[in-house]
């Protein structure tokens, strides 16, 4: 993303991103992995060589540990979503933080522009 010298660009950019942030959607911060493992039953096919059962589960942080939670498959896609959900949110909040942090850095230089040309 360019961004803009002039702060009435800068604020224009600003606001068109502010105003994506709405969201209807759940929003989840954690890691969807597969995990392909052997089941319980002794007459099983994956014990027997064949292929192993896939389940998947969700990876997140909680006070600095790891914890991982099932995702029944008729839930996966709604996961699936709500996680990409929040990649959209932690994009726009970075390039929210470019502008704003551009418009504080810009703030003194305009106002001695605008001095300068009264």
């Amino acid at each position: 993303m360019d961004i803009p010298e002039h702060p009435t660009l800068i604020r224009r950019m600003l606001d068109a991103r502010l105003k994506q942030l709405g969201t209807d959607k759940p929003v989840l911060a954690a890691s969807l992995v597969e995990i392909a493992k052997h089941c319980g039953r002794n007459g099983c096919h994956c014990q027997q060589g064949g292929p192993k059962h896939v389940g998947h589960y969700l990876t997140s942080k909680d006070r600095g540990k790891t914890r991982t939670v099932y995702v029944p498959l008729d839930l996966l896609d709604d996961v699936r979503s709500w996680i990409d959900e929040h990649k959209r949110l932690k994009a726009l909040l970075q390039e929210i933080s470019r502008l704003t942090l551009a418009l504080v850095k810009g703030h003194v230089q305009h106002r001695k522009r605008k001095k300068g040309r009264s």
